[in-house]
């Protein structure tokens, strides 16, 4: 399992949400390129990188933020947030960017994600954001009757090269993460799957890893509240490997 740190961009600024409410923000940085090196600075394999503002507008309004990221550091990205087509799919790739989350429009239009993967084999996950087990969308405003675990299914079947799932009412809480029923996701798909929401200490990190082939865990308010130490999580999760 690999700990991948968060650098979630509003106004082009690093921010942390409470659940989701673009109301409850927290800023942590006006340099999130600076913030990002700090990460690949202390050990960090990839950076999970979300346009808030794309995500609620449903048009990506951090671009210059996202490129500024990419020349900051050699280590991979992916990013999410307001991604709708395939014009924004290629714009990031060319400019540099490892793999594309889809999120509301993997919802809207499934065959959207299957001409993706088609396109993009291996660069295309799916973020599944879910509150009581039931699909949220549009920057988690809204949420569906869509069950998460059978969208899952269905992403895992167009293709998709891995899923991110957020439990919302954890995340920003520093609640710990929903163990059980990231370990339902994860024995129900042979894809990877990524854990996203609650974490806030080394012991949640040592809980996760209990989860047998669980492939990363996405991490924000508790590295930059410094409850939770990313050099630390890195060295435990490499031990527990080896």
């Amino acid at each position: 399992m690999i700990v991948i740190p968060a650098i979630d961009l509003k106004d082009g600024q690093c921010v942390r949400l409470l659940q989701g409410r673009k109301d409850e923000v927290t800023t942590y940085s006006r340099n999130p390129a600076e913030m990002a090196k700090r990460w690949a600075d202390e050990g960090a394999e990839l950076l999970h990188v979300v346009d808030l503002d794309g995500a609620f507008s449903g048009n990506q309004k951090n671009l210059k933020r996202i490129e500024e990221i990419r020349k900051a550091v050699d280590i991979d990205i992916e990013v999410g947030g307001g991604i709708r087509d395939m014009k924004r799919i290629e714009y990031l790739i060319q400019s540099g960017i490892n793999r594309v989350i889809l999120g509301t429009s993997a919802v809207k239009d499934p065959d959207f994600v299957r001409e993706a993967t088609e396109r993009y084999p291996g660069r295309i996950l799916v973020g599944i954001d879910a509150r009581d087990g039931r699909v949220a969308i549009k920057g988690w405003v809204e949420v569906t009757g869509i069950d998460a675990m059978g969208f899952a299914k269905e992403m895992e079947s167009l293709g998709v090269a891995g899923i991110i799932y957020t439990d919302i009412v954890r995340d920003g809480m520093l609640s710990g993460p929903n163990i059980e029923t990231t370990e339902k996701m994860v024995r129900a798909l042979n894809i990877p799957v990524i854990a996203s929401g609650g974490i806030s200490s080394l012991d949640d990190i040592k809980r996760l890893l209990t989860i047998d082939g669980l492939w990363g865990a996405i991490t924000g308010k508790a590295l930059y509240t410094g409850t939770l130490k990313l050099r630390e999580a890195i060295e435990l999760c490499r031990s527990t490997a080896s």
